[in-house]
């Protein structure tokens, strides 16, 4: 008969953590979320630690560049998702790459034969107020002119009149050149009292805008994750069948680490895919590899040569993989195992391989309950998919503005790679869901409350440090019955209005 572990399969929600002693110098401020991304040996430091433990999901509808530009700027880390064309997913890590602090890229374009009404489309898709109008309409094209909010009024102007007969002409603009400083670009733009500074080549091409509101945000992104020509570090999902064409092209765009993606990582395709990775670039390209959940799967890609081992099977919230399948395990009970395997593997060996948590994140105090037990960052699909960086569009559905998310096992996403078993045959049935998420806004605002929640509870815990939580945290199973004592219970709750 099978091997029965009695065990039980146990979530994040099952558990509360036990206040610590806070001492007087342990307060949020001090909080360090640093965290390592990948392996490193006793006594030195990881080639990539993260300033916040949080990657963005390897997904469609999670993690495209604007999403990598905007995580990374806040400290985290994106991993562009694999299942687009090679030549693709490589020029969205190169454009996350060329980025510059300040210097956006303009995604919201038209030409000059457009129409008004092709502009109250594209800002209520987008959500811009200043479009970029180029001669072909792309986003490098040659500029023509701009139009703000300013140009038009919606309730009285035709809707059919053209873009060129109220755009703001390239004549009237300022620009700047390409290559400017942002000291400089910034210079332009409060001498002449600006909002917007367009940056152009030498051919009149829109390479950049330049934003007066953006002025104070460079200021605010203290945590940016730079790799050591100071520009942003970015991930990317690859799968176990075009790898020896996909990594090559990733490693010239400039990708700074890659992540086997698949729902099921203990196998030999993943083991061959790291030792090709070794076998071409040393220890000089960072590759991930998961998903795992239990001490034979982590020591196998451990052993393998990851540089982070991926837990969590059927645990994300649009996955349906142990309802398809009946395979997975609860996500709390998964990271406590692997927790246990990576510290006898780091005892033994003395290579710390760290521990990404990947799914089962309800509430942001789940957040701390996996890295106090041992996860040391957390990949979230459905926390992200919620921001206007995700690349979804933004619907009013039942009177509520919300955003798309699918899984990637889904039949709109269509990535069968992610759940392939080798052979020739192809998946016959889905393994993720279609649905939508409540939109929740920006992300710097949205992630600047859940750190804030995060620090305040290590400091319960008495911890200013994910290393210190590990040792400090004291953690409680509870009932179903404290559960519901947990929230607002016994009382008549006001309606409050928006």
């Amino acid at each position: 008969m099978a091997q029965i572990i009695n065990d039980i399969s146990r979530t994040f929600n099952e558990y509360l953590l036990i206040p610590g002693l806070t001492k007087k110098f342990c307060t949020p401020d001090k909080v360090s979320l640093k965290t390592p991304l990948v392996k490193f040996k006793k006594g030195e430091a990881p080639d990539i630690e993260l300033n916040i433990p949080f990657a963005s999901a390897i997904m469609q509808s999670v993690s495209d560049d604007k999403m990598a530009i905007a995580l990374a700027r806040n400290g985290g880390v994106s991993f562009i998702f694999g299942s687009q064309t090679i030549d693709e997913q490589a020029e969205l890590v190169r454009k996350v790459k060329k980025f510059k602090a300040g210097f956006v890229i303009s995604d919201a374009n038209l030409t000059p034969e457009h129409t008004l009404k092709d502009i109250i489309e594209l800002r209520s898709r987008k959500g811009f107020s200043t479009i970029g109008i180029t001669d072909d309409g792309t986003s490098y094209g040659k500029l023509m002119g701009i139009v703000t909010d300013r140009d038009y009024r919606p309730s009285r102007d035709n809707v059919e009149m053209k873009i060129k007969d109220f755009m703001t002409p390239f004549s009237k603009l300022i620009t700047g050149k390409l290559g400017i400083s942002l000291n400089d670009a910034n210079d332009i733009i409060w001498d002449h009292k600006l909002n917007t500074l367009p940056i152009i080549d030498e051919n009149q091409h829109l390479r950049y805008f330049v934003f007066r509101k953006d002025y104070d945000n460079h200021k605010e992104n203290p945590n940016e994750l730079l790799d050591s020509h100071k520009k942003l570090i970015v991930g990317a999902g690859i799968n176990t069948r075009d790898y020896t064409e996909r990594i090559p092209k990733l490693v010239e765009a400039g990708v700074d680490v890659l992540c086997l993606d698949s729902s099921d990582g203990f196998s030999e395709w993943q083991k061959e895919t790291i030792r090709f990775v070794r076998d071409n670039y040393g220890e000089t390209v960072k590759i991930g590899a998961g998903n795992v959940v239990d001490k034979d799967g982590f020591l196998y890609l451990a052993e393998a040569g990851a540089d982070f081992v991926k837990v969590g099977i059927g645990g994300g919230s649009i996955c349906i993989t142990r309802e398809q399948k009946g395979i997975g395990r609860g996500q709390a009970t998964a990271i406590i195992e692997v927790t246990k395997a990576r510290d006898e593997y780091f005892e033994q060996s003395g290579i710390y391989v760290p521990i990404c948590s990947d799914g089962g994140i309800v509430h942001d105090y789940h957040m701390v309950l996996a890295l106090a037990m041992g996860a040391d960052f957390i990949m979230m699909g459905r926390y992200f998919a919620r921001f206007d960086e995700s690349p979804t569009k933004k619907l009013m559905v039942g009177g509520t503005y919300v955003k798309e998310y699918w899984g990637e096992g889904s039949n709109r996403a269509r990535n069968w790679q992610r759940y392939d078993m080798g052979g020739s045959d192809s998946l016959k049935f889905e393994e993720g869901v279609d649905s939508y998420v409540p939109y929740a806004g920006k992300l710097k605002d949205n992630l600047d409350i859940t750190l804030g929640k995060i620090k305040s509870t290590m400091c319960s815990c008495g911890a200013i440090s994910i290393a210190e939580l590990k040792k400090e945290a004291k953690i409680t199973l509870v009932s179903s019955t404290s559960i519901i004592e947990g929230g607002a219970h016994d009382v008549i709750l006001k309606e409050t209005k928006n």
